[in-house]
Parts: structure tokens; sequence; C-alpha cells
């Protein structure tokens, strides 16, 4: 089984807080109140699919840094940026089941929610 540690995810959560924080003092264009709604939402959502089998506490874990992240800038980077991961994740793993290395029972989506996040980050600003 592969998992997120919580060495990871949670520093995550909070570093993500306080640059976004910094950024904010220092008059950069963004939202932090949509940053912390977007976390909160993200993350509500990954649990109620991990509460359903369909995800992992890892990726849970995970979900408040990336909502800010992309809340930063807007709802719609958050939407798009959620849904790259999963665009991205899909289009790896079919790829990979053609080969036949795709493990039949698991998918490490803490990566593919990284990839997305940073694809729509990069291309919003």
């Amino acid at each position: 089984m592969q998992r997120l540690p919580n060495v990871l995810t949670l520093p995550a959560g909070g570093g993500t807080l306080i640059l976004l924080t910094a950024a904010a003092l220092a008059g950069e264009p963004g939202s932090l109140g949509r940053a912390a709604a977007a976390a909160a939402v993200l993350t509500a959502v990954f649990l109620l699919m991990a509460f359903t089998g369909a995800m992992g506490l890892g990726d849970v874990k995970l979900a408040p840094a990336i909502g800010a992240l992309l809340g930063w800038s807007s709802w719609t980077a958050l939407f798009w940026g959620a849904g790259a991961g999963f665009v991205v994740g899909a289009v790896s793993e079919v790829a990979r089941m053609a080969v036949g290395r795709a493990r039949r029972t698991h998918v490490s989506f803490g990566p593919y929610m990284v990839i997305g996040a940073l694809v729509v980050s990069v291309t919003a600003a």
C-alpha cells in the first residue's frame, strides 16, 4: 500500500496557509478568504469520496493545500485544477493498463492531484 505521509501532507497545508497569508499581506492579487473556503470545500468533497472508498485519507489530507493554492486565484481555478488531477490520473492509468503495468486495485492519486494543481496554477498566472 502506498501512502501520503503526515510528515508531508500536514506541513503542506500549514505552509500553504502561511505563504498565502504572506502574499495577502504583501498585496498580491488573490483572496485569502476564498483560498480558505476552497480548501474547506475540496477537503469536504474528498472526505465524502474517502467514505465511499473511492479515495484514501492521504489524498484528503493533501486536499487543503491543493484547494487553498487553487482557490487563491479563483473558484474556476479550483474546479479546473481538481478536475485536471482526475484527467491526468485517468490518462496515466489507462496508458499503464495498455502496457500491462497498472495495479488493478489501487491508484496513487496524490501525485496526480499535485500535477493537476500545478498545471492549472501555472497557466492561470
